[in-house]
């Protein structure tokens, strides 16, 4: 056996039926091999170790690749462990870890072995990576992570010089992206080790939680006598390999969690308290950043919704007082500073309820929830003690200026090209399908049933970048989808990379390709699929608003159940689970309604649980499909409704 390519999965069904389409269209026919130039042949064996994934990729595997090595998890095991699963059982010469979010060229692998054989000093080999704008991943080629390479790249000073070589370090910025070099540390996303080098080095560290298992194995490679080399003659598309957010907390904590613990194996003495030092400050410095810069972003529309909504309620106090009152003073001061300030808070409370601080802009949020701040005004001020009515028209006035300056500073936002502020979004995307005849019309009808009617076919099986950039442009089109039928991953990238240097354009364009003969449209973070009709709001659980709604939900119900609690806790089946399930609940330790994933915390009930059947007699694929839906197709009511049914099993 010549390669055994090694893919770990987790919930990534439509990128691992690609990332397998690849890899068995690498000249592959149904006998396992996979034919070079001339009568050379390359055996080819693949494993995929699938970690508890949800979302039906085992079923998917077994159906459509039966010629695969599968290992069915039951739980997440993480990646390494998962690796070494399948390392355990590679029998080829040459092993190769592949993400699934990655697609090969036709001749990746056979360029890639034959490097090898040219080269017999290699022990470890990448290739050139892509993500899906058709832009290089610097983590194509990195260094080895001393104390400053990783200071200078989680201070953020790498970003101010790429191609230094001693700040830029870490990605080897001074080394040419499209020239054949050594380097020190190989990306998880498309490592290949030959089986000398993996008998000496042996299996993948599982102390690693992520990010470091593969530079600790390519490290270990390099210490026993080998070199990792940059091979950018061969490429791969890697889909998720921009969609990391390196601002956040998590990944610094991870990142930094990781670097401990390779600290911990390959330095010693002062040299590893100098580089936790210098770890623990660029952390700080990351972490204090990003905190600043989330704070900034939160607060800014609120504070300036307020500030001009306050400017507008006490110019209208001022006219009202001078004009209808002949009395500049009419109004006491606890008016302007306690009464205004309560009115346009409740006003920004019913609009961020109803959405009106996400992202995009709706503007129906914003008149839906002020609207029912100002019903509720309305009512309280009738409620209040007359000396304290101070003006009804007065309020009924500043609830207006409220929503039409809410409105105007989210237009000028949408004037100044803030993203996520656009106002005029489209309703049906321009889009233009590159492949053959038959394949680009067969697509056209799969999104036409996906949201686009009017999608443009460009049916030219070896498009030229500059004919296709003028195609965009006279379109304006924002996206551009590739039939693999017709194009080859070669052709595709040339395309993605070429299109992305050409000047000229002032919008964003997104690449996706389509399977051979699949229903469905893959693209750098985002899938359209038969199943997922391509909606511009999708009823997704995810989305802040229903997260919002959901806890909301969570805490007022928890609430109401605990009050009604003398009568309802004589109609419980458990009495002994209603307080603690209903105080968990209110404190946000689990909901109502949950699924078996991490998409939601635990829950009392699920979504099985709107069914005549309890949960223990329902299929185990019926119980998945309904996880999904409910993931998917998230409605408040459906967690009314499933909490309604089931009040005696609280």
């Amino acid at each position: 056996m010549r390669l055994s390519v090694v893919i770990v999965s987790y919930n990534v069904k439509y990128f691992l039926d690609q990332c397998l389409e690849s890899v068995f269209g690498s000249d592959l026919t149904l006998d396992g091999v996979c034919r070079g130039e001339g009568s050379d042949t390359l055996e080819l064996e693949v494993f995929v170790v699938d970690n508890a994934s949800v979302d039906g990729s085992v079923e998917m595997v077994r159906e459509k690749f039966g010629q695969v090595h599968l290992i069915d998890n039951k739980e997440n095991v993480g990646f390494a462990a998962a690796n070494n699963q399948a390392l355990r059982l590679c029998t080829g010469d040459y092993v190769l870890l592949l993400n699934p979010d990655t697609i090969v060229e036709r001749d990746t692998f056979r360029n890639c072995v034959a490097f090898y054989a040219s080269h017999a000093d290699c022990g470890g080999l990448t290739v050139k990576m892509i993500n899906g704008e058709g832009k290089y991943l610097k983590e194509s080629k990195r260094g080895f992570p001393t104390p400053a390479a990783a200071f200078y790249k989680m201070s953020g000073l790498i970003h101010l010089f790429p191609h230094s070589r001693r700040i830029a370090a870490y990605y080897m910025g001074h080394l040419d992206d499209d020239e054949t070099n050594p380097i020190d540390i190989l990306p998880g996303a498309y490592l290949m080790i030959s089986r000398e080098a993996l008998e000496k080095v042996g299996l993948l560290d599982e102390a690693y939680f992520m990010y470091g298992e593969d530079i600790d194995f390519s490290w270990r490679i390099k210490l026993a006598g080998f070199e990792n080399y940059y091979l950018p003659s061969s490429r791969i598309i890697h889909y998720k390999g921009e969609s990391t957010k390196h601002a956040s907390m998590n990944y610094v904590y991870t990142f930094y969690n990781a670097m401990s613990i390779f600290v911990k194996h390959y330095f010693t003495g002062s040299n590893a308290k100098l580089f936790n030092l210098l770890l623990h400050i660029a952390i700080w410095i990351r972490a204090t950043l990003s905190w600043i810069k989330r704070i900034v972003q939160a607060i800014a529309l609120p504070v300036a919704d307020f500030a001009v909504a306050f400017a507008g309620f006490v110019g209208l106090k001022w006219l009202w007082a001078t004009y209808w009152a002949s009395n500049v003073h009419y109004y006491p001061p606890e008016y302007t500073w306690m009464i205004i300030p309560g009115y346009i808070l409740l006003l920004m409370l019913g609009s961020w309820l109803y959405g009106g601080y996400e992202k995009p802009v709706r503007l129906m949020r914003i008149v839906k929830g002020m609207a029912m701040g100002c019903l509720l005004l309305i009512v309280f001020y009738s409620l209040l003690d007359e000396s304290r009515r101070y003006s009804r028209a007065l309020l009924l006035l500043g609830c207006g200026w409220t929503l039409l300056s809410s409105i105007g500073i989210r237009g000028l936002l949408s004037l100044l090209h803030v993203p996520g502020f656009a106002l005029r979004t489209k309703q049906r995307h321009s889009c233009i399908i590159v492949g053959g005849e038959e394949e680009s019309r067969r697509v056209e009808q799969l999104y036409e049933t996906l949201g686009y009617p009017n999608a443009e076919v460009l049916s030219d099986p070896k498009p030229d970048s500059r004919k296709l950039n003028e195609v965009i442009h006279y379109y304006k089109a924002d996206e551009v989808i590739f039939c693999s039928r017709d194009l080859s991953i070669g052709q595709i990238i040339d395309l993605m990379t070429e299109l992305s240097q050409l000047p000229g354009r002032r919008w964003q364009v997104e690449y996706k390709i389509v399977p051979t003969d699949s229903d469905f449209v893959i693209g750098s973070n985002s899938i359209n699929s038969a199943e997922d009709l391509y909606t511009e709001e999708l009823r997704t659980i995810a989305t802040p608003l229903n997260r919002r709604n959901k806890r909301l939900f969570d805490m007022l119900s928890s609430l109401l159940i605990m009050l009604l609690s003398p009568v309802l806790i004589w109609f419980q089946k458990n009495k002994r689970a209603f307080w603690p399930h209903c105080w968990q609940v209110f404190t946000g330790r689990k909901t109502w309604v949950g699924t078996a994933g991490r998409e939601t915390k635990e829950g009392v009930f699920g979504p099985e649980d709107s069914l005549p059947r309890r949960a223990s007699t329902i299929n185990p694929e019926l119980k998945q499909r309904l996880h999904l839906r409910y993931l998917r197709h998230y409605k408040l009511s459906t967690d009314m409704q499933i909490l309604m049914k089931n009040l005696r099993n609280i």
